[in-house]
């Protein structure tokens, strides 16, 4: 291929043949302000898909929607979101990526425009599953920062974009629930838009020209999927490690605004946000993680990272349910330290797996980079969805005692495969 001197365009480095896991030495293309920028735009995206959690009261009684949709208001851009893993992502794979993003960037943005100006129920949650599916151009803008990156600062490159997202994750049930309380939900909805369409704009005129190493068919890309799943042994225990650390962290945050409601706590909504915002310090993990990869200090990191998830785990469980014979009412600061310490200890563990995680999954095949990290973020999801799912059981059977036991479950399996040999490959 023909490349002009002065080109602007930027190409992922290509595997060597017969190595598609190989990958050459790339120019260092990620500069700071992008690494921001990257970081930005994951960051803001994000919280498409968890804001909605603590809206579903308002929603569902301004929209005059049955008690049996109320769970599809938080449920469904989550379920989009893994829909647009599957058939969206994999375009990274096939379609020059700047107007991919871009593109999809402006359909998240009006779905979410819709979203705020519906009055009609069925509108309402059409219009949130399509701008979950579309907020799936997450999982193109972190292949691409990763493949702007040298490989040996590849893992630190992730990790800052990983900064991102996760703070994203976090601060977006208390963001959601301070806008909606001011202004109401409609206006978290119609600012949600504002900033993808913003943002769309600035990426359109920031992000490089990324074209794909070898563009195929889409029913070929999409029947790869299980090709790739079935063959790459990195992916498939990256994933997995990935999956049951986001199911502990998913147990923990959709249970921990019930118990701190509760006594001898008795939070209100804007202090259990403050809480979340606290609980957010964990986020510093990731470029930690990312360096200590990139070093070659993986297997420890990722060690450190599932025992820190399990001594939180039990520091909730002492602070919030009694253990060991702790009394919270006895000693409610106290208490409250442990519960915001052991939140930003458990945080730091998650993504210190994830940031590990998406190291070694951007250091396989750069052709299949999209996919790669579609199946990733698709797999944890999962996870995450399963984590949340148990620990609702849990809180109707065992309360808070039985939700860190379902965390701690999650939490010891991750453990135990993160001491198993190859593990850290």
């Amino acid at each position: 291929m023909n490349r002009p001197a002065d080109s602007t365009e930027f190409y992922p480095p290509a595997a060597a043949p017969g190595d598609p896991g190989a990958l050459t030495p790339s120019a260092d293309t990620l500069t700071m302000p992008l690494t921001f920028l990257f970081a930005a735009a994951t960051g803001i995206i994000v919280m498409n898909l968890f804001a909605a959690q603590p809206l579903t009261g308002p929603i569902q009684h301004a929209l005059g929607l049955t008690r049996s949709l109320t769970g599809a208001i938080a449920m469904l851009p989550q379920l989009g979101y893994a829909l647009g893993l599957v058939l969206l992502v994999p375009l990274t794979d096939l379609i020059e990526n700047r107007r991919l993003i871009v593109r999809t960037l402006w359909a998240c943005a009006a779905c979410l425009a819709l979203a705020m100006v519906a009055h009609d129920g069925r509108l309402f949650l059409a219009a949130l599953l399509f701008a979950g599916a579309t907020s799936s151009v997450i999982q193109m803008l972190v292949p691409m920062a990763a493949s702007m990156a040298a490989e040996a600062r590849r893992g630190r490159a992730v990790g800052n974009v990983m900064s991102g997202l996760m703070l994203g994750i976090l601060l977006s049930r208390p963001l959601a629930s301070v806008i909606a309380g001011s202004i109401g939900w409609r206006a978290f909805y119609g600012v949600a838009a504002a900033a993808d369409a913003l943002l769309a704009l600035v990426l359109a005129t920031r992000l490089p020209h990324r074209m794909p190493l070898a563009p195929t068919s889409y029913g070929t890309l999409l029947r790869s999927l299980w090709t790739l799943l079935a063959g790459e042994r990195v992916l498939q225990r990256r994933a997995l490690s990935a999956a049951l650390a986001m199911g502990a962290f998913s147990a923990f945050w959709t249970a921990i605004g019930l118990r701190l409601a509760q006594r001898p706590f008795g939070f209100s909504f804007y202090d259990i946000a403050l809480f979340a915002l606290a609980g957010a310090a964990g986020v510093v993990a990731t470029p930690l993680a990312g360096w200590a990869g990139d070093k070659r200090f993986g297997r420890a990191a990722l060690v450190f990272g599932h025992a820190s998830m399990l001594t939180a785990l039990v520091a909730c469980g002492i602070a919030g349910a009694g253990w060991f014979g702790f009394d919270a009412s006895a000693h409610r600061g106290l208490a409250i330290a442990c519960l915001v310490i052991g939140a930003a200890t458990l945080d730091a563990g998650v993504v210190t797996d994830q940031t590990l995680g998406r190291r070694a999954i951007n250091l396989l095949n750069p052709a299949a980079r999209g996919r790669l990290n579609g199946l990733f973020v698709g797999i944890f999801f999962i996870g995450g969805a399963v984590g949340a799912s148990a620990a609702g059981a849990a809180w109707a059977w065992l309360g808070w005692s039985g939700v860190c036991i379902v965390g701690l479950a999650f939490a010891a399996t991750a453990f135990a495969l993160g001491l198993m040999p190859g593990a850290h490959e």
